[in-house]
């Protein structure tokens, strides 16, 4: 029997956590932060902030004590906000074996670095490092419908074993050494998310949708594939079907704060509605045009869409910026 500790009480992990339990033969451990939300959970059984309407079985166990969450745990898995991960992985790190496996299932870019999430973790610790991404939203995870994913790691026995420990009747996980592939589609995504968001709160049609969905997976692949990405990774599962689900589906929280931007709220008012969730695209897209002139990458709808979030640029003027670039191939 495996033990999992799971880093990151949010929607996501507690979804995951739910999920594992249903598979059964795993010790599982749910780390949150903040103590007062490990009460809560210890209390009631549900995560009312972040994923209310399910129970957490009364077998996992809900710490905000750091140490005695990961002590012997076999995977660790990483469900912070992105931009918290270093903190985590850092502080831990000093107490960690050497083949306690990391595996993160955080979607960004770090800011200032640039570095994916498997590059955070690597440069502060030395243990085996996988990654997990995939079109999941939580909600649908927690509720036990069907869902494809994807375990990536350059060792192919760690993807596998990644694949063995989570894959059940409701999760089903494929496996890529493709690593940089895997972690910038579902990074990048959010950022096209935000933009899929912003064309419909402005009521630009399907048309619209269409074609920014389409060029930006274009984008996506442009930059990924400078990075050392395989192109194909891309068209898979942690590409273009995490960016359809995230450009298309309801429960996306980046496509709902494009939605709002669209609409003419500004950004403050729009995060502090969100109160404490995290919307990853928001920062993914200024760490992605950083990464991209690294690289010698065009990234237009990206650089559109930092101008709207971070430089106050009306929605329709970034839209007819974008309409009204020169004429090329596709």
């Amino acid at each position: 029997m495996s033990r999992i500790a799971i880093l990151g009480a949010g929607a996501w992990g507690t979804a995951l956590a739910l999920s594992l339990a249903r598979r059964g033969g795993h010790e599982l451990v749910l780390w949150s932060h903040s103590a007062p939300l490990s009460e809560q959970l210890n209390d009631t059984g549900e995560n009312l902030p972040y994923l209310p309407g399910f129970t957490l079985p009364a077998d996992i166990l809900v710490t905000c004590d750091l140490p005695r969450a990961i002590f012997e745990a076999d995977i660790l898995l990483c469900v912070t906000p992105s931009q918290h991960l270093r903190g985590v992985v850092a502080h831990i790190a000093p107490l960690l074996t050497r083949n306690q496996i990391v595996l993160s299932a955080s979607k960004g870019i770090e800011e200032h670095s640039f570095l994916r999430m498997s590059q955070v973790i690597a440069s502060v610790a030395s243990n085996p490092v996988a990654v997990l991404s995939g079109p999941s939203f939580a909600q649908e995870v927690a509720a036990g419908s069907p869902t494809a994913i994807v375990a990536a790691a350059h060792d192919a026995h760690l993807a596998q074993r990644i694949q063995r420990e989570f894959t059940s009747p409701t999760l089903r996980v494929y496996t890529n050494d493709d690593v940089a592939g895997v972690e910038l589609g579902g990074a990048l995504k959010n950022v096209i998310a935000l933009a899929s968001g912003v064309v419909h709160g402005l009521n630009l049609g399907h048309n619209s949708a269409a074609a920014l969905i389409t060029r930006g997976i274009a984008e996506m692949t442009r930059l990924a594939v400078a990075c050392g990405a395989r192109r194909q990774t891309l068209a898979g599962l942690s590409g273009i079907g995490d960016l359809v689900l995230t450009c298309t589906g309801p429960l996306s929280r980046n496509r709902a704060v494009g939605i709002e931007l669209g609409r003419g709220r500004q950004l403050p008012e729009i995060l502090a509605g969100l109160h404490g969730k995290v919307a990853e695209g928001v920062r993914t897209t200024t760490a992605a045009l950083g990464l991209a002139a690294r690289y010698g990458v065009e990234m237009p709808i990206t650089e559109q869409m930092d101008a709207i979030l971070h430089h106050n640029k009306n929605p329709k003027e970034a839209i007819r910026d974008l309409m009204s670039r020169p004429g090329r191939d596709e």
